[in-house]
């Protein structure tokens, strides 16, 4: 059995190879303000969950995409809390003082909720996510800010639970009694399940789902790791050591805004607010339960997989049947809690890629055979279709020039002698200047035969006089320097003006000739809408034509199938009455024949009779002849004449 597929791995692939194939499109498409949704799918013990997390010293998809977004959006990152995820699926930008109250009431909580990025990473996964290669998008908008937001769900049993939930986790099952119901105890407090809802724009979210804003690579992998992965669901079976029992779903959400004019502050305008997200999901191993050897929970978590990826299955064919056949048929989302949750993506909105992961063990050849069937028949849905981004309108490249400002003006604050708004204490510019000459020595004479101060005096003074005279020789200079700049500068402006005028002039000739011809293509346009019309309108009244035509030619061969029919029966009446009609004429036939017979007959017999008596008259005279024997008198004698047959009527 032969399979075709965009692109076959083996199994001494590097996972970086993989990513660039499969998932780093998703995350440019999530940075551009795009949706994706990637999953793993296969057999249980087929690789998935060592394929989307990976090994130490070799991460796997979800730490390389968590290193790529933030190796492209790092310098461009805002504050925490300037973007605030509301409970309806949005996003709210809150302005800086707001933001800085927000992180100043989360600092005074006794446990943050977040953890800390800067402090030692766990041995546990520190190499999973110590990625060599610097990888990043190549289009990033500079002026914009992000956030990145994740969160963390399972689905067990067609159930959705949190798993960055504070709330206690106890991993004691319940006991379940044979109507599949748990039983009650007190020691058992089962976690609260969540519940799907549909936002604003038609997109599915989970209720009260937590969300956490991380600001590195390091700080989102332990949120993944250390309060998610921890509390997931797995379990030893016959096929698998840590079998997972349940969907996992890592959601990357990333939030970007653009700056203001000045490129300072983050716009508060609610529409300009971008919000992308990326599904990471780990599906549950299909797996059949008479080599699992599974019983009780584990068979019941066997049967609920099985039904969901059954209901994933069930609705990638609608779709495809739908798609190849132009059919319309109702897509079974909400039959699983997996599909209801994307529905949007099989819809349309956004990028979907699924990895198959195929194990060679011989024992598993049926599954994988089923595996490799629905995954190649996923490829014939088409479900990408483009997303409209909003337009700020701004002038791009406000944050550099708004850095290259403020460095310029530290620059010259320096020059200047210090920041703007020094105190009174500080000494200005002119003052450092003037510290710089040689001191004055005291000029105070207290004795008539001082000859030391006035030479001293006279010394000083003569060096001032000559430093003054060397910068003001060079403040000359300087000017004459200055002044050859500027001319210089001015006649470069000068020119430059004549060029900019001669290719101003240029492009205007280019743009009226444009002109020109926009407006011929105008006008061409309108001719050819205006045919278009007409040809429109001649087509509306040919197809009426047609209805018309095929309405009447409809009605003519129902008519002449009427006809054909009545003639057919009329062809039978009248085949039963020709039937008819010849039995009874030869019934008469052979009645009449019967009765000219019979007449026949009766006039023989009278002709016999006559002859018989007129024989006997003519040889009465004669002599007597001898006496016959009695059998020939009797037969001599003469019989009665019985009466004939009445005639036939």
């Amino acid at each position: 059995t032969q399979y075709s597929f965009k692109e076959v791995f083996g199994t001494l692939v590097a996972q970086k190879e993989l990513f660039d194939v499969v998932a780093k499109p998703l995350v440019e498409d999530l940075i551009r303000g795009k949706n994706g949704l990637l999953f793993t799918y296969g057999v249980t013990g087929s690789g998935k969950t060592h394929t989307m997390t990976g090994s130490p010293g070799d991460g796997g998809l979800l730490p390389r995409c968590l290193a790529m977004i933030f190796n492209s959006i790092g310098p461009f990152q805002a504050k925490r809390f300037v973007f605030k995820l509301d409970d309806k699926n949005g996003v709210d930008v809150q302005s800086e003082v707001e933001a800085l109250l927000e992180r100043q009431r989360r600092e005074a909580l006794p446990t943050p909720k977040t953890p800390a990025g800067k402090r030692q990473l766990d041995p546990e996964f520190a190499d999973m996510i110590d990625v060599q290669d610097q990888c990043r998008a190549e289009e990033v908008d500079e002026d914009n800010v992000y956030s990145v937001f994740v969160s963390y769900i399972e689905i067990y049993n067609n159930y959705i639970y949190d798993l960055l939930e504070e709330a206690p986790f106890d991993s004691i099952k319940p006991k379940w009694n044979n109507c599949n119901t748990p039983v009650r105890n007190g020691d058992f407090v089962p976690p609260q399940s969540k519940i799907l809802r549909e936002d604003q724009n038609h997109n599915m979210y989970v209720t009260g789902c937590t969300e956490v804003e991380v600001k590195s690579t390091e700080e989102a992998f332990e949120v993944f790791w250390r309060a998610g992965q921890k509390k997931r669901r797995i379990a030893n079976t016959q096929l698998n050591r840590e079998s997972s029992r349940s969907h996992s779903v890592f959601i990357i959400k990333l939030a970007q805004a653009p700056l203001d004019a000045d490129g300072d502050n983050v716009l508060q305008e609610k529409e300009q607010i971008t919000l992308s997200q990326l599904s990471l999901v780990d599906l549950a191993g299909s797996e059949r339960t008479n080599r699992t050897k599974a019983e009780g929970n584990r068979l019941r978590e066997a049967g609920n997989i099985n039904q969901s990826l059954m209901t994933l299955r069930t609705c990638i064919e609608v779709l495809r049947e739908n798609q190849l056949y132009g059919t319309n048929k109702m897509v079974p989302y909400r039959d699983s809690k997996l599909t209801h949750l994307f529905k949007n993506y099989f819809d349309g909105e956004g990028k979907v890629r699924m990895i198959v992961c195929v194990n060679p063990k011989a024992e598993d050849y049926e599954e994988s055979l089923q595996v490799m069937r629905f995954a190649e028949m996923t490829q014939e849905v088409e479900v990408a279709r483009p997303l409209d981004r909003p337009l700020c309108g701004l002038t791009p490249g406000r944050r550099l020039r708004n850095q290259a400002f403020r460095e310029e003006l530290s620059r010259k604050l320096q020059l200047r002698g210090g920041p703007v708004g020094a105190g009174p204490e500080e000494p200005s510019a002119a003052e450092l200047f003037f510290q710089s000459f040689p001191p004055l020595p005291s000029c105070e004479l207290l004795d008539i035969n001082d000859d030391q101060t006035l030479p001293k005096l006279i010394e000083a003074l003569e060096q001032r006089h000559k430093m003054r005279q060397m910068l003001a020789e060079e403040f000359a200079k300087n000017v004459l320097a200055f002044k050859t700049m500027l001319q210089e500068f001015d006649s470069s402006v000068a020119s430059k003006e004549n060029y900019i005028q001669g290719k101003l002039a240029e492009k205007e000739k280019t743009i009226t000739g444009q002109k020109t011809e926009l407006e011929r293509l105008e006008k061409k346009i309108k001719t050819l809408e205006y045919k278009i019309e007409i040809l429109e309108k001649t087509a509306t009244i040919y197809e009426e034509d047609k209805r018309n035509l095929q309405q009447e030619l409809e009605s003519k061969s129902q008519k002449l199938q009427r006809q054909a029919s009545d003639k057919r029966r009329l062809e039978a009446r009248l085949q039963g009455m020709v039937t008819e009609t010849s039995l009874k004429w030869e019934k008469e036939c052979e009645r009449r024949v019967a009765a000219k017979q019979l007449e026949m007959q009766n006039k023989l017999w009278v002709k016999d009779e006559k002859l018989k008596q007129l024989k006997a008259i003519v040889t009465e005279p004669r002599a007597e002849r001898p006496e016959r024997p009695s059998r020939e008198r009797e037969r001599e004698k003469p019989l009665p004449r019985s009466v004939s047959p009445s005639p036939a009527p």
